[in-house]
């Protein structure tokens, strides 16, 4: 009803698992990329939870468009069957042919495994994902993981994935189901959005419905959070109804007040404040000691988290298994209090350097880190390129640093606003070491928040035929650069038989990589994407956290 009044093409808060409006925060992208972790592994059980309109079945679509052509896949959501009620029913969804009257579970067992030697034979993999399976009994739990025993030597010949709410998690903890939770070679829970993760929500899904301008002011995020607990469904349901209440009085935006009538509509009961500030205090004090994002979280149990995944970073075919440069970054196991003596609260030039000098400077140890020598003569990115390096200057956060986990040269400020120039060869937890020429400083972490303007340059391993983008449908020596990399991170060889052709399949995997590294999944390969896939695939590549470093 409002959609014409507000200037948008689609509805943008219906409930409807749409991928076109999946909001990947870090939560989504962390649980998207355990999913593609998992798809990619030798077989064996997957588990996403997460509570009641969390957006696992969203991810789940989002997923479905990114699972290669080889696969087949059977989807069932009503999962509230008898053994032999799933058992034709995964026949029906895998088009296996069975006698319509048979009423025995070894038959339809048989005709299962036949198909499924056969798919192995024609070089294909068989999916099955079964949602709401909270609601499986534990004898079908039993007869899933029986189907899973035929294997060969190297995988089994069925995936299944399961999506459903906490109380799978208490099932599979029985003492019966044993067995089947030691067959989950990746499982994630799926919590709740954030504060600002609620404001990034809203403003993307009205985006993608073709509005560009502010229906629900700044002030309204915090009501917002705490009337739906973060909760993307309840999010959707809410301001669905506060936009149809704007929409009667005429006004041109959401309002307090009007936030407030359609929470009394939608959640049958009046506005009250909830008791967030206990949980808030003890994410803030983890991250403050932690400094760094705590990834694969799940209650008190490490879900086959990222420790797990990146142990089996080697297993073929998984971009979910790329190595996450946050995971090499140590915490400090003792000594704290003396090594927090030693950091400089800011970062200064030396006395002995005037400013005009810090970029030559910096690029001097950004060269030395690499191993090249550099005097400051002539352009430094002129002078990379003649080293087979190529610079590439973006603006970005510390994340994107640390993601990275390659040196750079960042643009910095001093306390009295003056710019300068500093090379970031070290980070870590609690701490970033910058060089000035053959001189260094350990500066505490807050140190960027405050000088740091966001500007950056690094230096990155990419041939001469790579240009800053590489486009759909090219073909010669770039794209088959991009096919060997993307392979050398699956872990797999590059095959081909002429010349390689960046086509819908090579676009699929470059989804893949993207998600896996928390890019956006557009599948362009333009220099964010170049830059992180260099980062990875380089392992003569120096790194900011001291794991690797050129021979």
């Amino acid at each position: 009803m409002y959609q014409t009044y507000f200037g948008l093409v689609a509805a943008p808060f219906s409930i409807a698992p749409d991928p076109r409006y999946l909001y990947m925060s870090q939560r989504h992208q962390e649980a998207l990329a355990t999913l593609l972790y998992g798809m990619g592994s030798d077989g064996g059980f997957v588990l996403l939870t997460g509570e009641v309109g969390a957006g696992k079945t969203t991810i789940c679509r989002c997923l479905l468009e990114q699972i290669p052509d080889a696969c087949d896949v059977a989807y069932i959501f009503n999962p509230k069957l008898t053994v032999l009620e799933l058992l034709s029913t995964i026949c029906d969804e895998f088009h296996i042919a069975y006698p319509q009257d048979t009423s025995s579970i070894k038959q339809f067992v048989d005709h299962i495994n036949a198909y499924l030697l056969e798919s192995h034979a024609r070089g294909r993999r068989a999916v099955l994902i079964i949602d709401e399976a909270q609601n499986l009994s534990a004898d079908v739990l039993e007869q899933m993981r029986l189907l899973t025993n035929l294997e060969t030597n190297q995988r089994k010949l069925l995936q299944i994935l399961l999506l459903g709410q906490p109380e799978l998690v208490d099932m599979l903890a029985r003492p019966e189901l044993r067995q089947l939770a030691q067959r989950i070679v990746a499982r994630y829970h799926l919590r709740s959005l954030d504060k600002n993760e609620v404001a990034g929500y809203v403003k993307h899904r009205l985006e993608v419905a073709g509005v560009q301008r502010q229906l629900f002011p700044d002030a309204l995020w915090g009501k917002l959070y705490q009337l739906s607990g973060g909760v993307p469904r309840v999010i959707n349901v809410l301001c669905d109804r506060a936009l149809l209440g704007a929409f009667v009085q005429g006004k041109e935006r959401v309002d307090k007040s009007t936030l407030a009538q359609a929470a009394r509509e939608v959640l049958n009961r009046r506005p009250q404040q909830q008791s967030f500030g206990r949980y808030a205090l003890i994410a803030g004090l983890a991250l403050f000691l932690c400094g760094v994002p705590l990834l694969f979280m799940y209650q008190e149990e490490p879900v086959a988290s990222a420790a797990a995944v990146r142990k089996d970073m080697a297993s073929p075919g998984s971009f979910a298994a790329i190595p996450n440069p946050l995971a090499q970054i140590k915490l400090p196991s003792s000594g704290v209090a003396e090594e927090a003596q030693a950091l400089h609260a800011t970062l200064e030039l030396p006395s002995e350097m005037p400013g005009s000098r810090s970029k030559e400077a910096a690029f001097t140890a950004l060269f030395k880190a690499w191993g090249v020598d550099y005097s400051g003569d002539g352009a430094a990115c002129g002078h990379a390129e003649l080293r087979g390096l190529q610079c590439r200057t973006a603006q970005g956060g510390l994340d994107e640093l640390r993601q990275l986990n390659m040196p750079a040269v960042l643009h910095m400020r001093d306390e009295r606003g003056r710019e300068f120039y500093a090379a970031l060869t070290k980070l870590d937890a609690r701490s970033a070491t910058f060089s000035f020429g053959a001189q260094t400083q350990r500066v505490d972490i807050g140190a960027l928040a405050l000088q740091w303007s966001g500007d950056y340059t690094l230096l990155i391993h990419l041939p001469r035929d790579v240009h800053k983008y590489i486009q759909k449908g090219a073909r010669g020596p770039a794209v088959a650069w991009l096919g060997k990399q993307l392979a050398q991170v699956q872990g797999i060889t590059f095959k081909t038989d002429g010349a390689v052709v960046f086509d819908d399949g090579l676009r699929r995997q470059v989804r893949q990589f993207q998600l896996a590294q928390g890019l956006p999944p557009d599948g362009a390969v333009g220099p964010r994407t170049l830059a992180r896939l260099s980062a990875v695939t380089d392992q003569l590549a120096p790194r900011l956290s001291g794991e690797q470093g050129r021979k």
